[in-house]
């Protein structure tokens, strides 16, 4: 099915009360899908464990594995072919009309430096090029900070360096913050195939509570700095607790704004996303499933027709990643890759040609020509045939509409589950390992999934 050159992808995308609406003054819904670990790489899609579970680990092991020059030419690379104008043509060419770009502060900015600010041109081209081609492919672009500076969350999501959320205890990362996003929306101002600027992914899980009264001035002072030189681009909003908790949000403070939540491991019901409903409500504005997915096709079936059920816009969480089977694309895992995670866990270091060879092998497996494709993902998140609708996801519009459902299930029917193999739910917890999969989500252990 390919449907590049979707006619409602076309013009600046405004809220309209609580709809979306394109240049045109047309109703859209964004239906798009994440890049995740391209410009933020994540040790969970590498298939790494703990010491390697970030940007910084991740680079600092692949400098101690093959020196500082091979190291730099490998990230130049891994750039390169992550992403290339081949996915973004498979992305239009499965349905979606939009994409999630997660960018981490530090490619693009210099870490630590005092005003004026130092930004890195080249990595910004990268992001100048995937903008160029949703535009010939129909996409609309959004660009979500998902690595703040001094790191948002304190988790591995956010490539912290101390396991803390320093964008809320240092002034100068704040300052940065918004430095940053000025210098973003200067230089895409013009550029209606964005569509709008999440600001900040995911700030302060539940253990940081001690900061939420931060988040929301911030929002205020990166908005305000936007607005200077920038009216027209939507102001994305995320709560806090990985997206979940919205009762910092307290003040309407701009006419185009677009509230986010990400939805991964709960039964996809109404009752789950109602909070969610009433805030839109309220504060009459669009909102947003900016991130959901690692689970089975049969939750996606269910949760994104939910999401359009409700007419909330959505965006899947990833396109592509390492030796899976829930998400399009499958990055096939090189040969003797288990050598480097053996290593960072205490084991035999592989010598530099050995590493080197791993490490080749893996960015010959990243362009998407040499990916597995799972099209079943797809199909899923669209309804499209062949299909498996479980008979709980049935009865979202009531009798006549579609079908009836007497009562709802009276028991979870249990996610997340990883790749296709059930697994039951573990509640209680709330200490995360950092390695967890965007850090407080349910991470995999021992064939059990916890949260």
């Amino acid at each position: 099915m390919d449907v590049s050159g979707n006619p409602l992808v076309s013009g600046f995308v405004k809220t309209d009360g609580k709809r979306v609406v394109n240049g045109d003054g047309q109703e859209i819904l964004l239906q798009g899908v994440g890049l995740g670990s391209w410009l933020l790489p994540e040790g969970y899609m590498w298939k790494l464990p703990e010491q390697g579970d970030r940007p910084r680990r991740i680079e600092c092991i692949i400098r101690d594995l093959i020196g500082e020059e091979k190291a730099a030419a490998f990230w130049e690379t891994y750039y390169e072919r992550y992403i290339t104008e081949a996915d973004i043509r498979q992305i239009a060419a499965e349905g979606f009309n939009s994409i999630r770009v997660p960018i981490n502060a530090r490619l693009i900015m210099e870490e630590g430096q005092q005003p004026p600010f130092v930004y890195h041109e080249d990595h910004l081209k990268l992001i100048d090029r995937v903008i160029d081609w949703c535009r010939t492919h129909s996409l609309y672009v959004i660009l979500d900070l998902h690595g703040a500076p001094g790191g948002q969350t304190g988790a591995n999501i956010d490539d912290s360096e101390r396991d803390l959320p320093e964008l809320f205890t240092d002034r100068l990362n704040a300052e940065r913050i918004v430095a940053l996003w000025r210098m973003l929306a200067e230089r895409y101002k013009d550029e209606w195939i964005v569509a709008g600027y999440d600001l900040l992914n995911e700030p302060l899980p539940d253990w940081f509570s001690e900061y939420y009264d931060r988040v929301m001035p911030l929002y205020k002072e990166i908005t305000a700095a936007i607005r200077e030189v920038d009216k027209r681009h939507m102001i994305i909003l995320e709560g806090v607790h990985w997206s979940t908790d919205w009762s910092i949000f307290n003040e309407k403070f701009d006419d185009n704004l677009m509230l986010q939540f990400h939805k991964y491991w709960n039964n996809p019901d109404t009752e789950s996303i109602q909070k969610y409903l009433d805030m839109r409500d309220e504060w009459n504005v669009p909102i947003f499933m900016g991130e959901g997915g690692e689970n089975n096709p049969q939750w996606y079936t269910g949760a994104f027709r939910l999401f359009e059920d409700h007419n909330i816009s959505w965006n899947f969480w990833t396109w592509k990643k390492m030796s899976t089977t829930n998400s399009p694309f499958s990055i096939r895992m090189p040969e003797g890759w288990y050598k480097l995670a053996a290593y960072l866990e205490g084991g035999e270091k592989p010598s530099p040609a050995e590493a080197e060879s791993i490490l080749e092998e893996y960015l010959d497996c990243l362009p998407l020509e040499a990916c597995d494709a799972y099209p079943n993902i797809s199909r899923s998140l669209f309804r499209r045939l062949p299909v498996q609708i479980p008979a709980e996801f049935y009865g979202y519009r009531g009798e006549g509409v579609s079908y009836h459902v007497e009562e709802k299930a009276s028991q979870d029917i249990g996610f997340r589950i990883s790749d296709g193999v059930p697994m039951r739910m573990i509640t209680g917890k709330t200490e995360k390992p950092s390695y967890a999969p965007e850090g407080g989500k349910p991470w995999i252990e021992d064939n059990l999934v916890c949260v």
